[in-house]
């Protein structure tokens, strides 16, 4: 979504001006144009050669040229800009922001800017949890900046807290997401993810090693394209970053059949991700079970099928798509599990690549349609094939 976008990438005095390398090298290979602009003392972190290097332009930092005396044009760069991306953006840098004090060439330029502008805040602990600096971030919003907030690590002075620049590769997706066609605007998509677990006892389950990644993936994709998404997710450490992702966390397939079942209805569609269990112990023991012989015997029963009671009481104008994972005869179950749970496609998710399937970042899939047309794709990341996926979804069910 990037390709072609004009971007300024605004850089001021933190630790964390070590990031804004790889941020404009992502945008660039984005696809972007990329100016740099530096405050000064921006550059006792990183050199302007660095930045000028990563960005295939000269690093603007004073308002003229000391070497020719041309003018630096915080008016001109303004106009130019589809986007300004203030990163990192320090405690100082945004109290003036607020104020209106134009005494660099950043700041001048954000006071110029007639494009949308991303503050990525970084400062330490207590800096950004002081009253003034929450003041100022509530402020720029009400300004229409756009804030991208920062994460919890470890800080410069050795605290741990809130106050680390967002990564670069974040900052770059959701300023992509903020370019994105909206394809979905107005839609409300269900969407189930992650694995369910089934208690044995209160220490042990029955599970299996989905990590989440591909249905969160999913959730973002159509999030990004304007849709209204529940993200109905059993146990995983991903986290949904877009505010139209509405998270609802489910342990059992139990769980995740009543959460789905109860929403469907509102929905207009539906993209069944999840690893759901099969299978669930009869008897679930209220203490730990302990080692009294060399076997044990657990008797389990079916779970709920939630795909099967999506399909069947689908309306004509919902869509449904669910995924297969397939260790053998891997084209034949698919169709007939698409068949059988009335998908207007099936995903079909192969084992057979060493890179693609549980706990990947990426993935190879084939798309099936009940009319027997196959789309096959190439080796991608999760966030990749969700595009294809959701723009599958955009092309033959709207």
């Amino acid at each position: 979504m990037l390709t072609g976008k004009k971007i300024i990438l605004g850089v001021s005095g933190s630790i964390a001006a070590y990031k804004s390398a790889q941020l404009a090298r992502l945008l660039v290979k984005g696809g972007a144009e990329v100016k740099v602009i530096m405050t000064p003392l921006a550059k006792e972190f990183i050199t302007p050669l660095t930045m000028a290097t990563l960005s295939n332009n000269p690093v603007l930092v004073e308002f003229f040229n000391p070497e020719n005396g041309d003018w630096n044009s915080h008016v001109s760069l303004g106009m130019w800009a589809d986007a300004y991306i203030i990163a990192p953006a320090t405690a100082n840098t945004v109290g003036k922001m607020v104020q209106g004090i134009a005494d660099n060439l950043l700041l001048t330029t954000y006071l110029s800017a007639k494009c949308p502008i991303f503050v990525a805040p970084a400062m330490d602990l207590d800096m950004f949890t002081h009253p003034s600096t929450k003041h100022n971030l509530d402020i720029l919003k009400s300004y229409g900046n756009l804030i991208i907030d920062p994460t919890v690590g470890q800080l410069a002075s050795g605290l741990e807290g809130k106050g680390r620049m967002e990564e670069p590769q974040n900052i770059v997706q959701y300023i992509s997401d903020f370019f994105s066609t909206k394809n979905m605007l107005g839609k409300k998509v269900l969407i189930t993810a992650g694995p369910t677990i089934e208690r044995i006892d209160p220490v042990r389950f029955i599970g299996n090693y989905s990590s989440g990644k591909m249905g969160f993936a999913l959730a973002e994709s159509c999030a990004r394209q304007g849709a209204e998404v529940t993200l109905i997710t059993g146990p995983t450490i991903m986290k949904a970053r877009n505010k139209n992702i509405q998270r609802i966390n489910v342990e059992s397939a139990e769980e995740m059949y009543k959460a789905v079942i109860s929403r469907f209805d509102t929905q207009d569609g539906a993209i069944l991700c999840a690893a759901v269990s099969d299978f669930t112990p009869i008897h679930k023991f209220k203490t730990k079970i302990k080692r009294e012989s060399d076997n044990l015997m657990l008797e389990l029963k079916p779970t709920k099928d939630i795909a099967a009671e999506l399909g069947r009481v689908k309306k004509g104008e919902q869509f449904l798509v669910g995924f297969a994972l397939e260790t053998e005869n891997e084209e034949a179950n698919a169709k007939d599990k698409m068949e059988r749970k009335n998908f207007d496609f099936i995903v079909l998710n192969s084992l057979q690549d060493p890179e693609s399937g549980f706990g990947f970042d990426t993935n190879r899939v084939s798309i099936i349609h009940r009319s027997g047309l196959k789309k096959q794709y190439e080796l991608k990341t999760k966030w990749a094939v969700a595009d294809d996926i959701v723009n599958e979804i955009n092309t033959l069910i709207f």
